[in-house]
């Protein structure tokens, strides 16, 4: 039910992986200095799997970054 309700309403969608979602976590603590779990990291692995995946540059876009759920373990990850 789920993917039929976002099938209906988004235009596409983005599968990352977790070395994506790690790249764009390293990114956030050192140019952002912002600790964001991996799933709040997640939108952003997609921004830049899609800027990757293509050449042309659409303007500025906004993504949201969440890090409430991070543990020492996902912390630490990022040294």
């Amino acid at each position: 039910m789920t993917q039929r309700i976002l099938g209906a309403r988004l235009d596409d969608f983005l599968l990352v992986d977790d070395d994506d979602i790690d790249r764009a976590r390293r990114l956030l603590a050192t140019h952002a200095h912002t600790l964001a779990e991996g799933a709040g990291a997640a939108a952003l692995a997609g921004a830049l799997a899609r800027r990757d995946a293509r050449a042309e540059a659409r303007g500025p876009i906004g993504v949201i970054v969440s890090g409430g759920n991070a543990d020492d373990r996902e912390l630490a990850s990022l040294a």
